[in-house]
C-alpha cells in the first residue's frame, strides 16, 4: 500500500487538537508583577480554529501546563474539549478518543516538543511548526512555514479546509 500524501491525511481529520506553548503561542513566558505567567495569542490563528468548527471538524486542545489563559482562550473559542497540565499527553488522547468515538486516523495533531511525541506518532494527521525540535520535525507528515503563535495554526486550519473541499462554503460569508 502506498503512503498517504498529508492532504490525504488531512482530508481524513475529524478533530484537531492544539498545543499551546510553541504552536498557539510562540513558547515565549511573560511574568507579571504577581509572578503570573503570561501568554500571547494570535488573532489569526483564533479565526482559523473558529473557521474549522463551522465547517464541521471538532477542536482541542492538550497542554502540559495548566493557564488560566488557555482556559479563557479555549472559551472565546468554543473549544470544549481541553485538557491542561502534566506531561503525560497520551492519557488524555486516549480518553478523548473514547469521548469522540473517533479513531487515531481520523484525529490531527499540531505540536513543537518532546512531550508532544507520544500523541504525534499515533495520529493521522501530525504537524509540526518549523522551530520544533529535531524529533518532532522528523515524525511530521507536515511542517508549516509559519511559526507557532504566528500564523502556524490558521495555516493548518485553512490547510484542513481546502483538503476537505469547505473552504468555499466558510468564506463565503466573508466574500460577498
Amino acid at each position: 500500500m502506498t503512503e498517504l500524501t498529508y492532504v490525504e491525511r488531512a482530508a481524513r481529520v475529524k478533530l484537531m487538537i492544539f498545543d499551546v506553548d510553541g504552536v498557539l503561542t510562540d513558547g515565549s513566558l511573560h511574568y507579571g508583577a504577581d509572578g503570573e505567567a503570561l501568554k500571547t495569542f494570535n488573532v489569526h490563528d483564533g479565526l482559523g480554529i473558529k473557521l474549522l468548527q463551522e465547517s464541521g471538524v471538532q477542536t482541542a486542545i492538550i497542554s502540559a501546563r495548566i493557564s488560566a489563559q488557555v482556559s479563557r482562550r479555549a472559551a472565546d473559542l468554543g473549544i470544549v474539549h481541553l485538557h491542561q497540565g502534566g506531561h503525560d499527553k497520551l492519557t488524555p488522547f486516549n480518553a478523548l478518543l473514547e469521548k469522540t468515538g473517533l479513531t487515531a486516523e481520523q484525529v490531527g495533531f499540531i505540536g513543537d516538543d518532546v512531550v508532544d511525541l507520544p500523541i504525534l506518532t499515533r495520529v493521522g494527521f501530525a504537524v509540526a511548526v518549523p522551530n520544533g525540535r529535531a524529533e518532532v520535525l522528523e515524525r511530521a507528515h507536515h511542517i508549516t512555514v509559519a511559526h507557532g503563535g504566528r500564523g502556524a495554526v490558521r495555516e493548518v486550519c485553512e490547510l484542513l479546509l481546502h483538503a476537505q473541499g469547505t473552504y468555499p462554503r466558510v468564506m463565503a460569508q466573508f466574500l460577498v
